[in-house]
């Protein structure tokens, strides 16, 4: 793959440019402990993570908020743990105090040099609109499961790209995903036949975290430890072009 054969940057945002783990830790740990849990920040999160992704499925057109705080909800279910209704609240409207990666806003800042940049992003438009200040970068397209009533691993988001690629005026041969998720993302993006870069956060821990082990067919043509790896790398081939 030649990162410079590519025109626009597709990316998911949760776990990819902002740390949604951290985040929902901030929440799943202090309640944890409050309830005298012996449970490891990884296995909260992989229980989360399982029920995350079935509260999607049952409600796709709920915004994230609800999404979080029902997940949140299941997994005390899962966990034999209550979960108050104050505590289902305050993760639900956590998501714009979720930190960026260090690396995120500056990457992304390099990579607008040269693309033009859009997001896929499984949370609502008031949620991502919280994040993107902790990125500070203007995104060509947005493309949230609040505008297509489901989410990813789910195809909505990739079949809106059609939509987003004519009115930048690119066609999809110039069009390169990059995410961190293999089961939300790079399933999806292979059965769309969309080239994918899997920036891997977790290259230095085991297990899968808050998302689930991908259960579809998936490839992907590059891998990085990072965004800055990322960008650094694309700079480098947009140099040699």
């Amino acid at each position: 793959m030649n990162l410079a054969d590519y025109d626009v940057l597709s990316f998911d945002c949760y776990g990819t440019l902002i740390d949604w783990e951290t985040g929902i830790l901030e929440v799943l740990r202090p309640w944890a402990q409050e309830a005298g849990s012996p449970l490891s920040d990884d296995e909260l999160l992989a229980a989360y993570g399982i029920n995350e992704s079935q509260a999607q499925r049952d409600s796709p057109a709920a915004l994230y908020p609800r999404i979080l705080a029902d997940a949140f909800m299941r997994t005390g279910d899962m966990l034999g743990i209550p979960v108050s209704t104050e505590w289902a609240d305050r993760l639900g409207g956590s998501v714009p105090d979720w930190p960026a990666f260090e690396d995120s806003a500056d990457a992304l800042s390099s990579l607008g040099e040269s693309y033009k940049l859009v997001i896929l992003s499984n949370v609502h438009r008031d949620g991502f609109a919280g994040s993107n200040r902790r990125l500070g970068v203007q995104f060509d397209a947005i493309v949230t499961a609040e505008d297509v009533k489901a989410y990813k691993p789910a195809d909505n988001h990739f079949d809106a790209l059609d939509g987003v690629l004519e009115t930048l005026g690119v066609p999809r041969s110039r069009l390169l995903h990059v995410a961190q998720s293999l089961f939300h993302d790079h399933v999806p993006a292979k059965r769309h036949g969309i080239p994918s870069v899997w920036i891997d956060r977790r290259h230095d821990r085991p297990g899968w975290g808050a998302t689930p082990e991908p259960s579809g067919e998936h490839s992907v043509d590059m891998k990085f430890p990072s965004m800055a790896a990322f960008a650094a790398a694309a700079r480098e081939a947009r140099s040699d072009a």
